[in-house]
């Protein structure tokens, strides 16, 4: 079992140097990526990925170069070589590359694909016994959001401050029409229960719509739990019954936040309830 890399949908050594100098995503961060893991030698939601990888580059104008039919084929073809059973698996188009570097792009740039596949390394147990923490942080980003783009310095940053500061993840705060409010986190989703109800921000431009996202409010709906998405300050989750986060590894409890716990610093029942579900889907549709 091992670590396999793919460029232009062949097969590469993982350390292989492959990328031009000029290419796109290189010097511009001009490309979009998914990513998503693999449970029991399954990908998990693997079309669901694969169509917002595909929205995405729609979004800012990339054509693949391969079809969907085509990229599931090269994935488990990465999948079969690296034997791996658990891992995480990445893939990215870039524009691809031109010459002389230039911000406009030549008519006839042809897009790359490539990816990874990787062992997976699972979160701490104690963010699913304890609980994990966060810190509010500046929403920094650009204003394109939805698109899963490879320009992730501002989730970076937030991301570094949050485990500068002993935390898993900081809640990004933007101003919305004249309020302050939390969007998502750095590279996650997240949600707050206030009197039986699951508050998350709405899809649009300012959060990604993302996978485990979907999911977790699908559940919530089949089982009777109210959904609300909308904008909410970051004071509504200091005051929460619970809060979460979700991303293609988990849906993690949320218990503390800018050292100040949520409720009562525990896991919460419908915390506990959705990670139950959510782990049965992935049961469901990877173990059985």
């Amino acid at each position: 079992m091992k670590a396999v890399g793919m460029f232009d949908g062949k097969l590469v050594d993982i350390d292989q140097p492959v990328a031009r100098l000029e290419d796109r995503g290189y010097q511009f961060g001009d490309g979009v990526y998914d990513a998503w893991c693999l449970f029991n030698g399954r990908h998990f939601l693997l079309d669901a990925h694969l169509n917002r990888l595909e929205r995405s580059c729609n979004l800012i104008g990339i054509t693949p170069s391969f079809s969907q039919a085509e990229m599931t084929e090269i994935i488990g073809a990465m999948t079969q070589e690296s034997g791996l059973q658990e891992a995480l698996v990445y893939v990215q188009y870039t524009r691809g590359w031109s010459s002389p570097r230039s911000h406009a792009c030549s008519k006839d740039i042809r897009p790359l694909f490539s990816g990874t596949i990787t062992p997976l390394k699972p979160y701490p147990q104690e963010y699913f016994s304890v609980g994990a923490s966060a810190i509010s942080h500046p929403d920094e980003r650009h204003l394109l959001c939805h698109v899963k783009s490879l320009n992730l310095l501002g989730s970076v940053l937030a991301k570094n401050a949050a485990v500068a500061a002993g935390c898993y993840e900081s809640l990004l705060i933007r101003e919305i029409k004249g309020r302050e409010v939390v969007t998502e986190c750095a590279h996650s989703n997240c949600f707050a229960v206030k009197d039986g109800v699951l508050y998350t921000s709405p899809n649009g431009k300012y959060i990604l719509p993302g996978i485990t996202r979907t999911t977790v409010i699908e559940l919530a709906k089949a089982n009777g739990i109210p959904v609300v998405e909308e904008f909410v300050p970051l004071e509504f989750y200091l005051a929460a019954d619970e809060a979460m986060i979700t991303n293609s590894l988990a849906v993690v409890p949320l218990v503390k936040i800018d050292g100040k716990p949520v409720s009562e610093g525990k896991i919460g029942a419908m915390t506990k309830k959705l990670m139950a579900l959510y782990d049965e889907r992935i049961q469901a549709v990877c173990y059985r």
